[in-house]
């Protein structure tokens, strides 16, 4: 773990188990229509927490009467937006940045949010990732390879490593007295995962969503489409577990993408953003990740170089 720099603000390691009597909040909607790339705002989920966004990017703010818990600066345009807003609405000094994951399209612009006692922090991995690539990205002042929970201003905020799903080092974070999950890039509800399943590891994914799906909240907020709730990230689910079976049981039965693309049956998601554009993509994305991972292993007729 890397060492902070001094701050009066408390953080303890392990499991923090949220107390009695907290509701939760009403459930968040939204229109699946995204703004423009350069359209920047906020929106409000809980009394506390805010979604804030950059075109298709989000991220998420904590407000407390300590100071403002902030996610992915997104880039330095909209980190340099989110910190004039943050002084003009809520005049609360920004205490905490918290990395999803390593991606620079997330990450990018910490600079901008960056002063005297704010602590950046991000899991071991991601961390990692950008020093061997150079990425110009404001480095975490404190690191953790399993999960970290952050007390500010009466307010808990858990971060968990799920394994390799998608990105080096990508974390959910729950805020707990909000009863609201974020997860970028892994999870998004109301919408088809981004065309080829770019940087995904498909069985972690599927796996890290059945153990966010085992953590308490009523509230999801995605780093991409909408703000859902338990049932969206359980369709979710359910839709990449159709994906997985329908194109794996096309590769055992010998059949090429073109043909799998053809006979792969996801009409009952048919309702979710993005299904005419990106549902052959999805499938070309499982089918190379199923040709390329785990699936050569099961066809001893491919020769593998061991």
């Amino acid at each position: 773990m890397s060492h902070a720099r001094p701050t009066r603000l408390l953080l303890t390691l392990g499991l923090l188990v949220a107390g009695p009597g907290i509701a939760p909040p009403a459930a968040a909607s939204e229109p699946m229509e995204e703004p423009e790339k350069d359209v920047f705002a906020l929106i409000r989920v809980t009394d506390a927490l805010w979604r804030y966004s950059a075109g298709t990017y989000h991220g998420v703010l904590l407000v407390t009467d300590e100071g403002v818990v902030v996610t992915d600066p997104l880039s330095a345009e909209a980190a340099t937006w989110l910190r004039k807003e943050i002084r003009r609405r809520f005049r609360q000094p920004i205490r905490y940045v918290l990395y999803s994951h390593s991606h620079p399209d997330h990450a990018y612009g910490g600079q901008a949010l960056d002063g005297p006692g704010v602590v950046f922090v991000a899991h071991a991995l991601a961390e990692r990732a950008w020093v061997r690539t150079r990425a110009q990205v404001r480095m975490p002042d404190l690191t953790f390879a399993d999960r970290l929970t952050v007390h500010l201003g009466g307010h808990d905020v858990e971060l968990r490593y799920h394994g390799p799903d998608n990105g080096r080092g990508s974390v959910s974070m729950r805020f707990v007295q909000e009863d609201v999950l974020h997860v970028v890039d892994w999870i998004v509800v109301g919408r088809l995962p981004y065309r080829t399943l770019p940087g995904y590891d498909l069985h972690g994914t599927m796996d890290a969503t059945e153990q966010a799906l085992a953590l308490p909240f009523s509230v999801f907020v995605g780093g991409h489409a909408g703000i859902g709730d338990r049932d969206g990230v359980r369709r979710y689910m359910r839709y990449l577990q159709a994906l997985h079976d329908q194109v794996l049981n096309g590769i055992l039965a010998g059949h090429d993408l073109p043909t799998i693309q053809r006979e792969v049956d996801l009409s009952e998601f048919a309702d979710l953003g993005m299904y005419d554009a990106w549902r052959d993509e999805n499938i070309a994305g499982a089918w190379r990740l199923l040709m390329d991972g785990d699936y050569l292993d099961m066809r001893p007729e491919v020769p593998q170089e061991r």
